[in-house]
C-alpha cells in the first residue's frame, strides 16, 4: 500500500485549511448578517456559536481525518461500514458545490479584467445581469452559453486542476502558501484606504453599532449558528481530507482553533472593508446607509462596482477588490475538489492525476449549465438548496452519529494526546447537546419556510429539478457509492473502540 503523503508543515496545513474556510461568503455574506441582525450585538451570539460549535466541530473532523488517515467515506468507514454512506453523501454535496462555486469564480476573474477599462459603465446592474450574465426569463431557459464567462471558468477549473493533480505538497499547499497571504495582503491595503474616505467610519459605525434588544431574538442566534456553519467548512468532507494529510504527531487542537480564530477574523476584516466602502456611497450619493446595503452576488457585482464608480483611482480599488473575491474563490474550489479526489483514490486506489482529471473534466462539464443566460437562476436554487438542506443536513447526520453512537472520550483522548493542551468535557457537551440542538432547529426552520413558501417565487417544476432533486441525488448517490466494490483493505476493520455498540 502507497505511502499516504503529507503537508510539508505546520503552516502550509493552516493556510490550506484556512483557504478552505475563507470564501466568498466572508466577504459579501457576514457582513451583512451582522447588519442585519443586531450589527455589534451579533458578534455575542456569533462568537458563542464559535466557541461552541465552530471550533469543536473543527476538532471533531480533525481528529477523525487525523486518526483513521483517510477521505470522509473512509473515517466513516472505520468507525462502521454502514456509516460509508454519509461520507459519500458529503462528497456528492461538495461535488455540486464545486460546479456553481466555480462560475462565481469565474465572475470575479473577468471582473478584475473589466476594473481595468470600468467596463460596467455608469448602470453596472444593467451591465451585470444583461450585458455580462444575458439573463433570460427563468431556470428553465438556459438560453446560449456566455463566452466570457465560459472563458473564466475554464480557467478557474484548470487552476483546480494544476492544484490538485500536483498533490499535496507540491499543489495544494504552495497554493495556499501564495493565494492565502496575496488575500490578506490585498483585503488590508483596500481597507487601509477606504477607510480614509468620506463617510467610511459612518459605515462602520453602521455595521458594528450594537442593538442589544435583538439578543432576546432566537433567530439571531439562529442566523450566527448558521453563519458558523457555512464558512467553517465543516459537515461536508473537506477537514477530514484535508487532516488525514497531516503528520502522526501533529497538534490538533492548536490547528483547529487557529483555524477558525483566522476565518473569523477575516469576516470582521471583510465587514469593516465593505461598510467602508458603503458609508462612502451613501455618503456621495446623500443617502442613508440602509439604502445601500445588502449581501450576496448584487452586493459583490453591482453594489460595489456602482461605489468603486465614485472613488478616486477606480481601477486601483476595481482591482483589488475583484482579486481579492478571486484569491478567496480559487482557494475555497481547490479544497472542496480535493475533498471528492481524495475520496474516490482512498476508495478504488485510482491515481490522483486520473482521479483529480476524472473530476475536473466532469465538473467543467457539468458547470457549462451555470455558464448559460439561465445559470443565475440555476445557482440560485440549487446553492439554497446545497446549503440549507445538503450542508446543514449533512452535518446534523454526523454529529448525531459521532456524539450518540460513538464514544466521544475516545476522540477527544486522540486529539488530547497529539495536542499542546487538553479540551475538556465542554468539548464533549456541545457536541453531544448544544450543537444538534441548533442544527436541528436550523434544518426545521429551513424546511418549514420552504415548505410553507416557494423559495425566491420560483415556480414548483424548477425547486424539483434543481433543489429538492440534486439534496436527494446526494443522498442517493452517497448509498450507490457506498455499495460499489472498493479496493482491497478499504476500511476493512472498523474501529470498534469508538462505537457504543459493536
Amino acid at each position: 500500500m502507497t505511502q499516504r503523503e503529507q503537508w510539508g508543515s505546520r503552516l502550509g496545513f493552516i493556510l490550506a485549511a484556512v483557504g478552505s474556510a475563507i470564501g466568498l461568503g466572508n466577504i459579501w455574506r457576514f457582513p451583512y448578517m451582522a447588519y442585519e441582525n443586531g450589527g455589534g450585538a451579533f458578534l455575542v451570539p456569533y462568537l458563542f456559536a464559535m466557541l461552541t460549535a465552530g471550533i469543536p466541530f473543527m476538532i471533531l473532523e480533525f481528529t477523525l481525518g487525523h486518526r483513521f488517515r483517510g477521505s470522509a467515506p473512509k473515517a466513516f468507514a472505520c468507525i462502521a461500514r454502514g456509516w460509508e454512506w454519509l461520507g459519500w453523501a458529503q462528497v456528492m454535496v461538495a461535488a455540486v458545490i464545486t460546479v456553481y462555486y466555480v462560475a462565481v469564480i469565474g465572475w470575479t476573474i473577468s471582473y478584475v479584467g473589466f476594473a481595468f477599462t470600468g467596463a460596467w459603465g455608469a448602470d453596472p446592474k444593467a451591465f451585470f445581469f444583461e450585458d455580462f450574465l444575458g439573463l433570460t426569463s427563468g431556470a428553465l431557459e438556459l438560453g446560449a452559453l456566455r463566452p466570457t464567462v465560459l472563458g473564466a471558468v475554464t480557467l478557474a477549473w484548470a487552476i483546480t486542476w494544476l492544484a490538485c493533480v500536483s498533490g499535496v505538497r507540491a499543489g495544494i499547499e504552495r497554493a495556499g502558501k501564495v493565494l492565502m497571504p496575496v488575500l490578506f495582503l490585498l483585503v488590508l491595503a483596500f481597507t487601509a484606504r477606504v477607510v480614509w474616505l468620506e463617510g467610511a467610519m459612518d459605515g462602520v459605525n453602521w455595521l458594528f453599532t450594537p442593538d442589544f434588544s435583538r439578543l432576546a431574538d432566537y433567530r439571531v442566534w439562529v442566523a450566527a449558528y448558521g453563519q458558523i456553519f457555512f464558512t467553517l467548512s465543516v459537515g461536508f468532507a473537506i477537514m477530514i481530507a484535508y487532516s488525514s494529510y497531516l503528520p502522526a504527531r501533529s497538534d490538533i487542537s492548536n490547528n483547529a482553533f487557529m483555524t477558525v480564530f483566522i476565518n473569523c477574523g477575516f469576516s470582521m476584516l471583510a465587514g469593516v472593508m465593505v461598510f467602508s466602502v458603503l458609508g462612502y456611497m451613501a455618503a456621495r450619493q446623500g443617502v442613508p446607509i440602509a439604502e445601500v446595503a445588502g449581501g450576496g452576488v448584487g452586493l459583490a457585482f453591482v453594489t460595489i462596482p456602482m461605489a468603486i464608480n465614485l472613488m478616486p483611482m477606480p481601477v486601483f480599488f476595481g482591482t483589488l477588490f475583484f482579486l481579492s473575491l478571486t484569491m478567496a474563490g480559487v482557494s475555497s474550489h481547490i479544497s472542496i475538489v480535493e475533498a471528492c479526489v481524495s475520496s474516490f483514490m482512498d476508495k478504488f486506489g485510482w491515481s490522483r492525476r486520473a482521479t483529480a482529471s476524472a473530476l475536473c473534466a466532469g465538473g467543467f462539464a457539468v458547470s457549462l449549465v451555470f455558464c448559460t443566460g439561465g445559470g443565475l437562476y440555476v445557482l440560485d436554487i440549487v446553492d439554497h438548496f446545497i446549503n440549507n438542506f445538503g450542508v446543514l443536513g449533512a452535518a446534523l447526520a454526523e454529529i448525531v452519529l459521532l456524539a450518540w453512537l460513538c464514544r466521544l472520550e475516545v476522540v477527544r483522548e486522540h486529539a488530547n494526546e497529539v495536542s499542546e493542551f487538553a479540551v475538556g468535557r465542554w468539548w464533549s457537551v456541545c457536541l453531544r447537546y448544544l450543537t444538534p440542538g441548533i442544527l436541528t432547529l436550523l434544518v426545521g426552520l429551513n424546511l418549514y419556510g420552504d415548505l410553507g413558501t416557494p423559495y425566491g417565487g420560483y415556480g414548483t417544476v424548477e425547486l424539483l429539478a434543481y433543489g429538492w432533486a440534486v439534496v436527494l441525488g446526494c443522498a442517493l448517490l452517497g448509498l450507490a457509492l457506498r455499495a460499489a466494490p472498493g479496493r482491497p483493505g478499504f476500511a476493512a476493520r472498523p474501529d470498534t473502540t469508538l462505537r457504543r455498540t459493536t
